[in-house]
């Protein structure tokens, strides 16, 4: 049996199970589109986690996790006659099909760029009014700020060189400078927003994603955090009865760790 032979077989297994479930469990039975979504997001964080941990081990049960959620939205859809799993799979791949027409026709692209602000214009052409429709309004505003950069750089709407957007950076900091003194809470949130914006979009400059690099030093502070509360602990003293001084001590500890 092939590779390809043994993955159509564990997916048809998994189709079989998801069958069983939805008749015979009482709490498959009763899940709806709706009562699912908070648990796909959910999901959908635990692999993002492991990504950036990257335990590859992990990677694979969860993307088992999310796969599930996609099985179940496919029987849920079959049960009300709007879709099954064959039209999920069908829809996504003529969308690939057609949105690769360097692949599937005669279309030359130079580069990964080019690709990029090709899918934008196809998308256009498919009745989308604008690029910014395929961004999801629940994202989270951090990565929310990325996708809306990334797509209208597809259509030519970008800073030409990095030192550009550092000097944004640098603008907007002023700008959020001058609303501070001024103690305008209203303005000073909304140059703060500014800020965090101007930032997030010098950060697509440099190669890097915000999101990935925000969480790692969250993961960061709470590891060397930890290690403090774990030496308070071993001395016997509650963090709010020690001194910064005290703490610093610990915490620098952490950093050399």
């Amino acid at each position: 049996m092939s590779a390809k032979q043994k993955q159509l077989q564990a997916f048809e297994r998994l189709l079989n199970i998801m069958d069983d479930l939805r008749e015979k469990c009482p709490w498959d039975t009763k899940q709806t589109i709706q009562t699912l979504r908070h648990l796909t997001i959910e999901e959908t964080y635990e692999l993002g986690d492991a990504i950036l941990d990257n335990d590859l081990n992990e990677v694979k049960k969860e993307l088992g996790d999310l796969l599930l959620h996609i099985v179940f939205y496919a029987k849920i859809g079959s049960e009300t006659n709007d879709f099954d799993m064959a039209d999920v799979c069908n829809d996504i791949c003529e969308k690939l099909i057609h949105r690769h027409p360097h692949i599937y026709s005669d279309v030359v692209v130079k580069d990964e760029e080019e690709v990029k602000q090709n899918w934008e214009k196809l998308k256009l052409k498919e009745g989308n009014k604008s690029v910014l429709e395929g961004v999801p309004r629940s994202l989270p505003a951090l990565v929310k700020a990325s996708r809306i950069q990334d797509k209208v750089k597809g259509v030519g709407f970008d800073w030409e060189e990095p030192h550009q957007v550092w000097d944004k950076v640098q603008e907007e900091l002023q700008e959020l400078q001058v609303e501070v003194e001024s103690g305008n809470q209203d303005k000073i949130e909304s140059e703060f927003g500014d800020v965090l914006f101007s930032m997030i979009n010098y950060a697509r400059f440099l190669n890097v994603n915000p999101e990935d690099a925000l969480e790692r030093t969250n993961k960061k502070f709470i590891k060397r955090f930890q290690y403090l509360e774990s030496k308070a602990d071993e001395l016997g003293k509650p963090l709010m009865d020690m001194t910064l001084a005290e703490m610093d001590v610990f915490w620098n500890e952490a950093k050399k760790l």
